[in-house]
């Protein structure tokens, strides 16, 4: 019981923060607090407009950025990770705000938040990061069509119609425009996302985002302009609460809890690994993460907050800003929390066109046409599983996109490698015992073939060996050279010995070779080579093998006697 407790303690320590990664707070202070107020005016606009999107409103954003942002600054494994509401997020939260509504977000957020703890305490951070490249993209492509097509009410300045399909809910919101045109909001959505997108391109350091929300909420007040706000926001954080809580309904929120834990853990990792590739000798520890997001996405739901996942824009911006430690991402969040306390009238002026328009330059700009394009014409398999993943995310869900997207590229990947598979027929000469003139080299390669098989030899690629090797000519000996096979398995092994059979019933005998250590498991166990090593058919070398044939064939009396005994073998 104690060597449990102690394996306990240690593992929960080696997630949770350091002496070493609070130090680092000293190292660069005024560096880090210009870092986070620069990721401060970024993420102002966009946790209002992710708040509003995910159906819990403006202040369910900002509690997320303050909270949550502080506290995977503190626990989290990356030093320059920012963490907040994102649009990923927002895609899968709408449909369960829309079945279970705004407690049953708060609580898929506690258990979500349970669910990562226990990835990090299982350490299993280091497997998220296998998910394939085309699937990444594919899933960000989708994700910034479905954010774009969120903001189609807002842009249009009519009521977000009801559904959890954006494809519908933005052609509703159409519809709504053409009988009722709303052309104030409109111009304020595109003016702001113009904004943000040129002036992104002609001074990437200014938070223009921020300057084209004030700018257009700054017209929309002078001008009285017919469009909607946000609305009341409260002064501060309400307090914590375990209200929201429903026991009854736990079940039926399991699935959708694990579809949370899931994105954030993926959406988390994928953004410390670019964090560490634009920082110069920064790691981040990936159990470390999904520790100190499971944190933040228990603790954010008690005080109103949606589930927060790693900000790839915002983490993006801190590190372009300067930041070398977590102080810059503690700042941003403290930073939010001053403008929640003291400018709330201030904010719900905003209007919802303008954030609207935040958010369809934020979906612009997740879209890398150039990394897009590029693995679009890598290979066709890669093309399928973008545009699958990418469809899928439109047409289902986020997280059934990705497993579907794992699916597909797991499949083509066993496909190509069982293409790799080869069945090739060998010389004897280079293996055969002894000396030999040209006329027993002729009649003996009338009577034996040798094949080697290259490659895994696994339930993808058994189908296709076995076809090639029934195709055999006759022949009486043939010799299976089993060296170069990588791997294995029961498909494979029960195949084999399939052909085997199959050659035995024509009369052909079979001699197999050169078996490797770690397969002879699978073919004993299987029972493939049994009577082959029964009848001692079974060899270490392919010379050794050869002798035995040219023994076999001279007492079968296929060969004449003028062929002389087998000699020792090589």
């Amino acid at each position: 019981m104690t060597s449990v407790l102690l394996a306990g303690w240690a593992r929960l320590r080696s997630v949770l923060p350091a002496r070493a990664d609070l130090a680092a707070f000293n190292r660069h202070p005024r560096r880090d607090l210009l870092a986070g107020l620069t990721v401060a005016v970024v993420a102002l606009p966009l946790a209002l407009g992710f708040g509003i999107s995910s159906g819990l409103g403006a202040e369910a954003g900002l509690a997320t950025a303050v909270v949550a942002g502080a506290l995977a600054a503190v626990f989290g494994g990356s030093a320059l990770q920012v963490s907040g509401p994102t649009g990923a997020m927002t895609v899968v939260l709408v449909p369960i705000m829309h079945a279970h509504g705004a407690t049953g977000v708060l609580t898929v957020g506690v258990l979500a938040g349970l669910l990562l703890l226990g990835l990090a305490l299982a350490r299993v951070g280091r497997f998220m990061m296998l998910v394939p490249a085309p699937v990444v993209e594919g899933f960000t492509l989708g994700i910034a069509c479905v954010i774009g097509l969120q903001q189609v009410p807002a842009a249009l300045g009519v009521p977000t119609p009801e559904g959890d399909k954006a494809l519908a809910v933005a052609w509703q919101a159409v519809l709504d425009f053409a009988a009722r045109p709303n052309w104030a909001a409109i111009a304020l959505a595109a003016a702001v996302a113009a904004v943000i997108l040129a002036g992104g391109r002609w001074r990437p350091a200014v938070p223009f985002s921020l300057v084209a929300v004030a700018a257009a909420t700054l017209a929309a007040e002078l001008a009285g302009l017919p469009v909607a706000r946000i609305d009341a926001l409260p002064a501060g954080l309400p307090a914590p609460s375990l209200e929201f809580l429903d026991v009854s309904a736990l079940s039926s929120l399991i699935a959708p809890a694990v579809a949370v834990a899931a994105l954030a853990a993926l959406e988390s990792l994928l953004s410390a690994a670019v964090a560490d590739g634009m920082s110069v000798n920064h790691q981040h520890d990936p159990d470390k993460e999904l520790f100190g997001q499971g944190l933040a996405n228990l603790v954010a739901p008690l005080f109103g907050g949606v589930p927060a996942t790693g900000a790839i824009a915002r983490t993006a911006v801190n590190v372009r800003a300067g930041a070398s430690s977590r102080l810059a991402a503690l700042a941003h969040a403290v930073i939010l929390g001053v403008i929640v306390f003291t400018a709330a009238g201030v904010v719900a002026r905003i209007p919802l066109a303008a954030l609207a328009g935040v958010l369809l330059a934020t979906a612009v700009r997740m879209v890398e046409v150039g990394s897009v394009t590029a693995m679009m014409r890598s290979t066709r398999a890669d093309a399928v599983v973008l545009a699958l993943t990418a469809i899928a995310t439109l047409a289902l869900d986020l997280v059934a996109a990705v497993i579907l997207g794992l699916i597909v590229a797991g499949a083509l990947a066993l496909r190509a490698i069982a293409r790799n598979v080869r069945l090739d027929t060998v010389p004897l000469q280079a293996d055969l015992p002894g000396d030999h003139d040209a006329e027993e080299h002729a009649l003996l390669a009338e009577h034996i073939v040798a094949y080697r098989l290259d490659g895994p030899l696994f339930f993808a690629a058994a189908h296709r060996f076995l076809l090639e090797l029934s195709e055999v000519a006759d022949v009486s000996v043939v010799i299976l050279r089993l060296s170069r096979i990588t791997t294995i398995d029961a498909s494979g092994a029960l195949v084999l010995g399939d052909a085997i059979a199959r050659l035995q019933r024509r009369g052909i005998t079979v001699y197999v070779s050169g078996i490797r250590d770690g397969h002879h498991r699978p073919l004993h166990a299987l029972g493939v080579i049994a009577r082959l090593d029964e009848a001692g058919q079974v060899f270490a070398s392919t010379p050794e093998a050869i002798a035995a044939a040219r023994r076999h064939l001279h007492q079968a009396g296929i060969l004449p006697s003028s062929a002389g005994p087998a000699q020792a073998a090589c």
